[in-house]
Formats: structure tokens, sequence, C-alpha cells
């Protein structure tokens, strides 16, 4: 991968980064994105609060979340099987799965909490299926559709149109509730899916020459032999965990630490508006870019050092205090790189599948991602009780280490895997 990205010159990067591919990718990460907040999130939980709904259900409504962390007990049908005629695996399915998703949306705006909290429950259940299934096919479907050396730009174009998705549901969702009813507000949301279903019918099938499972057993049992009897397959999965730990335990406690500090919610809120969107887009987009040039494992490690470097900025604010130009910076340089260090690792795990059961072991890998932000995460709260704000980002930096220190022992076998890419 590595040789093969130093051969790329401008002109054939420019020509990739407006490729009909990096297209499909940022619509399919819109697509991806949209309905998260709308079945699990923020929209859902303003209607509930506003329809009287208690807190303690609510909370309980996290746990329509679950099909995204077990998506990869189903990936395997969406590996073995093709549902449509004529449109390959991953069309076909995607085409079948985002209608049910369509509809799935526009059916919670038909429900009422008010009425019927269980058929509310049942309706966002189906639509964080059929979404969690969504994403598996999308996953595939990019790692298939990529050369190698592309993984990183697709993935910087996937995580923003992601992000694009994400805050239409959220900000546009919410700004919308305010002047329509919420069932209203799912229709226009379901409508908002049809550029996702037009690139679905749009789109060319990726070919893979590695060809597809012949039996369901197959499809099940392969994925995990295969991925297991390689070298260092366990240490690569404890590197998934890690190389992310430390930015993830940061991000668990910046609000209280900004508040903490004397900022108030829209001092916050416009700063992280201004620069914390912009500066993430433009990281995961540089990120993308500079991965056609240097390659996989160098930038791996230069965004992960950069990243552990973004977080001085929140050590700096802890010693300023209240200042904007230190809450910016503070912003700014996390969400820049941590931009850039995201798409290397979504690109890295792209790398690790094999593309005869890319389906599987990608949605494997990325509910492997979810594990530190729930465990890891949990006692940070006492941490920075501990240590202090100062003390808590000094060690979220440090933190950082043993995932980089796990990165230096593939560093011969991705070299090698890059020089016959």
């Amino acid at each position: 991968m590595l040789a093969n990205a130093t051969r790329r010159s401008t002109r054939d990067i420019l020509r990739i980064f407006v490729s009909g591919r990096m297209l499909a990718a940022l619509l399919m990460g819109f697509s991806s994105g949209l309905p998260l907040l709308l079945a699990t999130g923020s929209v859902l939980q303003a209607w509930l609060k506003e329809s009287g709904v208690d807190l303690g259900t609510i909370g309980l409504f996290a746990l329509v979340g679950l099909p995204y962390t077990l998506k990869f007990l189903w990936a395997p049908l969406l590996d073995r099987f093709a549902p449509i005629s004529g449109m390959g695996r991953r069309r076909g399915w995607l085409l079948l799965i985002q209608i049910a998703l369509i509809a799935a949306i526009a059916g919670i705006g038909l429900t009422d909490p008010k009425l019927s909290l269980p058929l509310v429950t049942l309706a966002a259940l189906l639509a964080a299926f059929f979404s969690a299934s969504q994403d598996i096919v999308i996953d595939a479907y990019r790692r298939e559709s990529l050369a190698d050396d592309e993984q990183g730009l697709g993935a910087s174009f996937y995580v923003n149109g992601y992000r694009v998705g994400m805050l239409l549901a959220s900000g546009g969702g919410l700004i919308l509730a305010d002047f329509i009813p919420f069932q209203a507000v799912y229709g226009v949301m379901a409508i908002a899916m049809l550029p996702g279903l037009l690139t679905t019918l749009l789109c060319v099938e990726p070919l893979v020459s590695d060809g597809t499972p012949r039996t369901l057993r197959e499809a099940v049992v392969a994925p995990f032999v295969e991925y297991f009897s390689r070298h260092d397959a366990a240490l690569i999965l404890l590197f998934v965990l890690l190389y992310k730990v430390g930015e993830m335990m940061a991000s668990q406690m910046t609000t209280p630490f900004y508040l903490d500090l004397g900022f108030t919610k829209t001092e916050i809120g416009a700063i992280v508006k201004l620069f914390g969107f912009w500066a993430t887009v433009v990281g995961g987009l540089m990120g993308g870019v500079l991965m056609l040039r240097l390659g996989l494992y160098r930038a791996l490690w230069l965004f992960g050092v950069l990243q552990a470097i973004g977080l001085t900025g929140f050590v700096i604010l802890a010693r300023l205090g209240h200042s904007l130009p230190g809450l910016a910076l503070a912003i700014t340089s996390e969400n820049l790189f941590s931009g850039m260090a995201t798409t290397a690792y979504v690109a890295f795990m792209a790398t690790l599948t094999n593309r005869k059961f890319t389906a599987t072991q990608y949605a494997l890998l990325s509910s492997l991602m979810g594990i530190p932000r729930v465990v890891v995460n949990t006692p940070t709260g006492y941490l920075a009780g501990w240590l202090g704000w100062e003390g808590f980002f000094l060690f979220c930096m440090v933190a950082t280490v043993p995932g980089l220190w796990l990165l230096t022992r593939f560093r011969a076998w991705m070299e090698a895997d890059s020089r016959t890419a």
C-alpha cells in the first residue's frame, strides 16, 4: 500500500477526489448518519420528553440501539445471499434495506408516545435494526469498491457524510419540531433518505475476485477462522480497542469541563458550531488526502501522535480558565486531529477484512469500536475528580501510548503488504 500510495501524482489524487466512488461514499455516509438520532437519540428523546414520558423510561430507550452493537450476528446472511437477481449482493441488499428503513422512519411518525409507548418502541427498534443493517452493507460496499490506498479518502468522505446526516437529523429535526408536529418531522426525514436510495440504484456493484461464501455455514464460520489464522490477530483486535481510547475518554468529559470553567451553554454551542464541526470535516479530508501520499502505517502513526498532541489544548485551557480563544483552540485542535485519526482508523479496519467476508468481518470490528466508549469511559468522572482537569487530560494523552506501541509491532507486515499491493 505504501509503495502504491507514493506513486500517486497530484493529478491522480485530484481525479480520485472528484470521482463517482467518493461521491457514493459521501452520500452513503449521509444515509448512515441520518437515522441514528431519529431511532435512538436526541430527536426521539425530545419527542418522548414533550409527550410527558418520565426520564427513567427515556433512559431505557438507549436499549433500542442494541442492533448497532449486535449487527455482526446477522451480517453473515448479507455476505451469503444476493436477494435481487441482477443487482448484485451489495446493491440488492441495500435497496431492500433502505426501502424498509424509509418505511420504518415514517412508521415512527405514525405512532404517538401518549397513546402507545410499546408501539413507539417497536417502530424505533425496527428503524434501528434496518439502520444497523444498512451500515453493514455500506461498509462492505465501500471496502469492495475502493482500492486499498483509496480507503482513507473514502473513509473521510463517508465519515463527513455521516456527520452531515446526523446534523440534519439532530439540529434540523429539532428546529423543525418547533414549527411542525414530531410526526411530520419523521415524514420529512423519511423523504431525506431518498438520495441514498437513488445512490444505490445508480452506483455500480463492486467486483469481488475472491468469490462469495457458497454455504451459510461458510458465511458464519469461515470469516472468524480466516481472521484468527492471521499473524498478530489478537494484537490487532487489541489495537482496535486502544487506538482512540485516550480521545474517547477526553471527549466523555469535555462538556462538564467547559461548564466547570464557567463557560455558558451558548458559548460552548457557538464555538463547537463555528470551529468544532468544520475542524472535524477538514481533518477528515486532510487525513484522507495525506494517506494517499503516506500510506496506511505512517498515517496511523502520524495521526495517532497528532491526536495525542491535540489533547494539549484542554491542558492549556485548564490553566487559562474562562478564555474564549482558549476554548476555540482546544475544540479546534482536538477535532482536527481526531478527524484525521478517525479516517486512518476506519481505513485500517477496512483493509483488515477479507473481501469474501467483508460484511461479517467489518461488522465485528466496528462493533468492537464501541466497547471502549462504554467500558473505559465509565470511570472518567471519578478520574477527573481525583486528578483534577489538567491531570485528567494529561492522563488521556498517556492513554494513547499503548495503541501507538502496538502499532509498531505491525510495521513489518504492514509495509510488506504495501510493497505487494
